[in-house]
């Protein structure tokens, strides 16, 4: 009843920080709105809330079309879940129910399909299967509102089988069909098979911080960050296309744009890119934890939309990471390239940047292009090349993966096994690869010299790993703070 309370608060006020942290269902017409809905506030007894836009609409409520909750920056996977959920929802973020069951995920999850149906329930009041469908419907209608997709091609990219399941599932939930529902004005998909999707965030936001921190570690060839803009190749399908991200500070989005990628393949780039971002970061959250520790408050004055930046693939995130070994962070840049143009596959040039400067001329090689790589003449040391081998085939045989279902701490038992892997590569890798937003590099130099607050010497890192128990669950978060005060470091 509290809760509600609180909720109802918010909606009156349109609180714009309560945006995707819940939705109002309104009894009188039938609607589910986002709190900041501009529409008259209705009378409280005409109104429930649902933590979740898929707990509305299994409610029976259907999405406003003037406040439009597929808008809503992410809720975030994490935010007062259990573990089992916040993994649960990350692999239905990347379509996981796509193609599977429930008892699938289940399994990938470790627990049993009813157990985990309760755990939705209770989290996020609506089963696995609403949460994927909910998911699916709002990309959709984001896509129909800001593209000028056909709409067979909105259906495949939305994970929907056929156009007749896509327009049966838009007159259930609209009661109109798709192209009612086309707003006039949408962006053109480009004549050079290039399209711009809009991905809101939660504000407060630094795209200049994250913008910096991939500028630093920017692989030639493969990522190039200039002005104001980020690109990067990828590989998807064994097709290489090349995506660019831009901020737009006056809408409260990224626009990702893709170049050279078929629309099938849109929803789990987007979704891959809301993560490298960090968008539905929960910052109240993590401020209000962080914000206790008297040395990271004054970090978070200077740095109010601190985001842990991600990694658009594992394998490549761990090889930067051991070449990063006690070197530079510029060095370690240098070696990455060095071996992505040894080694990976050229692009085509009508991918490629037009500014010479920044060209994006090959893509990170893979596993297979690497598991027998000698890495010689490049200025890289025997072992660091044996351990890039060895991480290699562990992925090739299956030994090691970067599924986000995985439990982290067991991720890190299985990548610290392999010769020539330590702690801090490990928990680096599970705080940008696998997302763990608690993960923490104690031994790491840069975070043991900003530490130091007392001027004593540089403190060690099992003192530093005592101390950063009471960041948690947010000690990933606290590293990227502690390393933007001392800049330069951080792998």
């Amino acid at each position: 009843m509290q809760l509600n309370k609180v909720y109802e608060r918010a909606m009156i006020s349109r609180d714009a920080r309560f945006d995707g942290q819940f939705f109002v269902g309104v009894k009188t017409t039938g609607i589910y709105c986002r709190p900041i809905c501009p529409a008259n506030s209705p009378k409280s007894e005409n109104v429930s809330f649902y933590p979740t836009a898929a707990a509305a609409s299994e409610a029976g409520f259907r999405p406003c079309l003037r406040c439009r909750p597929e808008c809503a920056p992410g809720t975030p996977a994490w935010s007062g879940t259990s573990t089992t959920v916040r993994r649960g929802l990350r692999l239905i973020a990347n379509g996981a129910l796509d193609e599977t069951n429930v008892e699938t995920l289940a399994t990938r999850l470790g627990v049993t399909s009813r157990h985990l149906r309760r755990l939705f329930t209770k989290h996020l009041g609506a089963s696995p299967l609403a949460v994927a469908h909910t998911q699916r419907l709002h990309f959709a209608k984001r896509l129909i509102d800001q593209t000028a997709l056909p709409m067979h091609d909105i259906a495949l990219a939305s994970g929907y089988g056929s156009v007749r399941r896509f327009n049966d599932a838009f007159r259930k939930t609209y009661d109109r069909s798709p192209r009612e529902l086309r707003r006039t004005g949408a962006d053109s998909a480009g004549s050079d098979n290039a399209l711009t999707v809009r991905l809101p965030y939660r504000k407060p936001f630094d795209w200049t911080a994250l913008l910096s921190f991939f500028a630093a570690r920017a692989i030639p060839g493969v990522e190039a960050v200039f002005g104001d803009r980020y690109r990067r190749t990828i590989v998807i399908d064994d097709i290489p296309g090349v995506i660019e991200l831009r901020h737009d500070a006056s809408a409260e989005s990224v626009l990702l744009t893709l170049h050279g990628i078929e629309t099938a393949a849109l929803f789990p780039i987007v979704q891959r890119t809301r993560e490298i971002f960090d968008l539905d970061a929960p910052v109240a959250d993590i401020a209000a934890v962080l914000k206790r520790d008297p040395m990271l408050k004054v970090h978070l004055r200077a740095n109010r939309g601190i985001r842990v930046p991600g990694a658009w693939d594992g394998f490549e995130l761990t090889i930067r990471a051991i070449l990063g070994q006690q070197i530079s962070v510029k060095a370690a840049t240098t070696l990455a390239g060095r071996i992505a143009s040894r080694y990976g596959d050229p692009i085509d040039a009508a991918l490629a940047d037009a500014n010479r400067e920044h060209a994006l001329t090959v893509t990170f090689p893979t596993p297979e292009q690497l598991a027998r790589a000698r890495c010689n003449n490049m200025g890289l040391v025997g072992s660091r090349a044996a351990s890039i081998r060895h991480v290699a085939r562990a992925v090739v045989d299956g030994s090691l993966s970067f599924d986000p279902s995985q439990d982290p701490a067991e991720f890190c038992d299985r990548l610290t096994a392999i010769r020539g892997i330590g702690d801090w590569t490990a928990q680096y890798v599970a705080m940008r690869a696998l997302k763990n937003p608690d993960a923490f590099p104690a031994s790491d130099l840069g975070l043991l010299r900003a530490s130091d607050g007392n001027g004593q010497g540089r403190m060690r890192p099992a003192e530093l790993a005592e101390i950063s128990e009471r960041w948690r669950p947010w000690r990933a978060y606290a590293a990227l703070l502690l390393w933007s005060s001392a800049a330069g470091s951080g792998g």
